[in-house]
């Protein structure tokens, strides 16, 4: 959801982005109002509780936090000295009222201007049938040991304990919701007038094995297609988490690549026993420990009928044939071609030649305004290249790249930001330690995720289980949907992604730069400079997220 809010004469303007978790605020003023601008005060009101300001973690130069417990600010006494701000703090489907005034003068009592006021709903799936649901990715998260120490004291006496076992309010605010939504999507199955599809990688995490079993045992008629590869482990963790179903609901699929689909389709049974599609669950989560609750993953619920029976048409194809790669392989590539004109396309791998990869740079390559993206694995050099863009293009590029390539840092012509996750080795002051917190392995996004254009009002979404890779697009089993033209579901996965983005930025720079503190705020309107300097990046960003150009 995007709402803009204006001045009678467009000198101060707001413009906000609603996604699932988050609200992005983009102000903009007018260079005639800049003169001893100290920043922003913001006050938010949640439903029906008390307004309250936004917190700030910097202040005045010899000024204490009015707030010491949290180490902040409210920011009508310590303004926010940046033109876009993010609200990380919200529930699905809250309308919040945001209060927006300019502050000026003595920073021992900032004068606040006359207000612009805009309210937004976060996304809980209705009216358009989709559901965005993102796990709070806290592996890495210093927010996570603020808010649950005891973790940390429980993983000092038994770093192998299971997520299971760890407090249920620690768990619930890891998935931040994604489970939930998983366990509902099987629950609509609720007798045998329903079917349950699954198409899985890895099945492990007791919650879903227990909830599926339980849908066969109402009657339910629950087919897994799981991945099945000689002498792998996966799949023997797979086999083991599916004893309990019968014979006749499961089957391998034989690959000697990997079988990476996650998802479920939800049909009605009819008389005949065929199924008709009513729902789909797919995105990058895999049903494990990891997966819900500690990896950045996402989860994307729809209930276009349409949707869900491309995923049951390749379903079928598989269940048919799971010992045969190639099967799948040619009814993908003769039925699965891919179509930039529908604004919804489910696709899939492994197909011949390289449509999809091809079909991904041209998304890429396309972006007029910016890029978001958030990718887990090694990249060809050609989506590189495309994500990277030519130098000095006008293109904003925000990217977060989990494993280790050209992607890194801010690049020397200083016309993108890129980042990647990086551990800190050390607490910072107002800071933990980041920390794997019980997590096997360095993967903490696994989000595979892309908006072009973001900030306009024809974006484009990308995203799925597929890597992006020449292996997932040649040989393993991989799906994703094209969203085209849908601010609503634009603002759900970008916001996300600038999410990660910001968060990581600042623990790659603190590293970088071996920051001991960050810097008070500024005590007059020095820190506005570079966002009124033409070609500077934060003054093409001030302009572009607030809909200026």
């Amino acid at each position: 959801m995007r709402r803009l809010a204006k001045s009678s004469g467009d000198d101060f303007r707001i413009k906000a982005y609603a996604g699932t978790n988050g609200v992005l605020l983009a102000m903009d003023l007018d260079e005639s109002r800049r003169a001893g601008l100290l920043g922003f005060a913001i006050q938010k009101k949640e439903g029906t509780k008390q307004p309250l300001w936004l917190l700030n973690n910097l202040t005045f130069e010899g000024k204490a936090h009015t707030l010491p417990k949290f180490g902040a600010t409210p920011s009508n006494l310590a303004p926010l000295q940046k033109f876009r701000w993010a609200d990380y703090s919200i529930d699905a489907g809250t309308t919040c009222t945001y209060t927006v005034h300019p502050a000026y003068g003595d920073p021992d009592a900032p004068e606040l201007d006359d207000p612009l006021e805009v309210t937004v709903k976060t996304d809980d799936g209705e009216p358009d049938g989709h559901q965005v649901i993102f796990n709070r990715a806290v592996a890495a998260s210093q927010a996570f040991g603020r808010k649950f120490p005891e973790v940390d004291a429980l993983l000092s006496k038994d770093k192998q304990l299971p997520i299971e076992k760890w407090p249920a309010k620690a768990r619930d605010w890891l998935h931040n919701g994604l489970l939930d939504r998983i366990l509902k999507m099987i629950a609509r199955a609720k007798d045998a007038s329903w079917a349950l599809d699954v198409a899985i990688y890895e099945y492990e995490l007791s919650s879903i094995v227990d909830a599926i079993n339980a849908a066969h045992k109402r009657g339910v008629n629950v087919r897994v297609l799981y991945h099945a590869k000689a002498g792998d482990e996966q799949t023997g963790e797979n086999v083991h988490s599916l004893k309990k179903l019968p014979k006749a609901s499961k089957r391998a699929r034989v690959t000697t690549k990997i079988f990476h689909n996650k998802f479920i389709v939800l049909s009605k049974v009819g008389a005949s026993g065929a199924r008709t599609p009513v729902s789909v669950l797919c995105g990058s989560t895999n049903f494990t420990e990891n997966g819900v609750y500690r990896q950045a993953n996402v989860v994307h619920i729809s209930d276009d009928k349409a949707l869900a029976s491309s995923y049951a048409a390749i379903f079928e194809v598989i269940w048919n044939d799971p010992d045969d790669v190639g099967t799948a392989k040619k009814w993908i590539t003769t039925n699965n071609v891919l179509d930039d004109s529908v604004p919804l396309f489910a696709g899939f791998s492994p197909r011949s030649k390289r449509t999809d990869l091809d079909a991904f740079i041209d998304i890429i390559k396309g972006a007029r305004q910016d890029l978001l993206f958030a990718t887990a694995f090694a990249l060809p050099d050609d989506i590189l290249d495309a994500l990277i863009g030519p130098p000095n293009d006008p293109i904003l590029r925000f990217g977060i790249q989990n494993t280790a390539s050209r992607i890194t840092g801010y690049h020397a012509d200083r016309t993108a930001e890129f980042t990647t996750p990086a551990l800190l080795t050390k607490g910072l002051e107002g800071w933990v330690k980041e920390g794997l917190r019980g997590q096997s392995g360095n993967l903490l996004i696994h989000t595979k995720a892309i908006v072009a254009d973001f900030t306009s009002d024809d974006p484009v979404v990308l995203s799925g289980s597929h890597n992006l890779s020449g292996s997932a697009s040649s040989g393993n089993d991989e799906n994703y949907l094209i969203m085209r033209g849908d601010t609503d579901l634009a603002d759900r996965y970008g916001i996300e992604v600038l999410r990660f983005y910001e968060h990581y930025r600042f623990r790659y720079y603190a590293r970088l730069l071996r920051l001991k503190q960050a810097k008070p705020l500024a005590p007059d309107n020095a820190w506005t400079k570079p966002y009124y300097t033409k070609h500077d990046l934060k003054h093409t960003s001030r302009l572009r997220f607030a809909g200026r150009t």
